[in-house]
């Protein structure tokens, strides 16, 4: 990136990287949830929590046999945690519309699609200045700064370069490295795959110097926000389509998708697109005080997931709002066992 002001900047090109498959990592194919495994899993939850999973489930369903939205907005955890193949696989059966994460959600699933690995070892690497220097982050910015001329949004640039060859092939033209992969060898396990592969989009709403691709000599701030800001206006789009209801799913997101949902709800009213009869969820760890949105000398006042997702937007357009707390490790899973079921 060019800089023409009067401060100094960093020399971004000073970095030097290695090798992502030399990288620690934490998490492996060996660690992923999948749909055939959720017979042997035994998932223990308050009888409260599954009855209200329950419920969102049922609506999930209903919904989209009406044909009405299901968007999904996911922390990068839930790919850490292993959940991404269970999440697929709703996009596979078009029991989403619409998912959509951090930018850290799409690494982490870039990761494990390319070679089957994801979470970084950071305390290994951290204090080496390695953190977040693996090189085949160019192919995730290249895609980026591609998709940018291409006029396409972040999740669109990146389940191309996944799963078209062509596309694929122009990125990584004059940027690949002997020790560096060619393809994706995992694909059948990437969200960003799956909702590429069958036309649900996936928008990545990113911050600049929020991630790891951010630290390298192929970043491009005004690809990152380009792409981004299309897939603010895609995700908005889906949101005029709650007019006749539908569910709004938070997972394990405090700022990112309470915030964006906030807009776009708000997009969508002011243009003649209210939202109705929504249902909204929000899965997280903290407990909840519903009495605690109003006060502001409360600290749960200030977790937007709660006050946004669970109060004021369903109260606000005729909606009800559920908090499912616990572990997603555990709430997720049930989620999909109950829409799977529920079919």
């Amino acid at each position: 990136m060019d800089y023409d002001g009067k401060y100094k900047v960093f020399d971004i090109n000073q970095i030097s990287t290695y090798p992502l498959s030399t990288r620690s990592n934490k998490v492996t194919l060996d660690d992923l949830v999948r749909p055939e495994d959720l017979a042997k899993i035994t998932v223990e939850l308050p009888d409260n929590t599954c009855r209200d999973i329950e419920t969102v489930a049922r609506t999930i369903v209903s919904c989209r046999k009406a044909g009405k939205p299901v968007v999904l907005f996911t922390g990068a955890h839930l790919i850490k945690n292993g959940l991404g193949p269970l999440l697929a696989d709703l996009a596979k059966r078009n029991l989403v519309s619409l998912v959509a994460g951090n930018c850290a959600t799409a690494i982490h699933d870039f990761e494990l699609a390319l070679i089957g690995q994801t979470s970084e070892n950071v305390p290994d690497a951290l204090d080496k200045g390695q953190f977040g220097m693996a090189y085949e982050f160019s192919y995730f910015n290249r895609a980026l700064s591609v998709g940018n001329e291409y006029k396409l949004g972040c999740g669109e640039s990146l389940g191309r370069m996944m799963c078209d060859e062509a596309f694929r092939s122009k990125i990584l033209a004059g940027i690949i490295k002997d020790k560096s992969p060619a393809a994706f060898a995992h694909t059948e396990v990437s969200v960003l795959a799956a909702c590429y592969e069958n036309d649900i989009p996936f928008t990545v709403h990113a911050g600049i110097g929020t991630d790891v691709v951010d630290q390298h000599p192929s970043f491009d701030g005004r690809a990152k926000g380009g792409c981004s800001g299309r897939d603010f206006l895609i995700y908005a789009k889906e949101i005029t389509k709650l007019t006749d209801g539908g569910v709004l799913l938070n997972i394990g997101s405090a700022v990112t998708g309470p915030e964006v949902l906030l807009k776009a709800v708000s997009m969508a009213a002011n243009t003649g697109k209210v939202p109705s009869g929504i249902i909204t969820a929000d899965f997280d760890l903290r407990r909840h005080n519903p009495n605690a949105m109003s006060d502001e000398s409360s600290q749960c006042y200030y977790f937007r997931d709660q006050k946004s997702v669970v109060t004021r937007i369903p109260q606000a357009f005729a909606g009800t709002g559920f908090y499912i707390q616990g572990n997603q490790k555990k709430t997720f899973p049930l989620l999909y066992k109950k829409i799977i079921e529920g079919l």
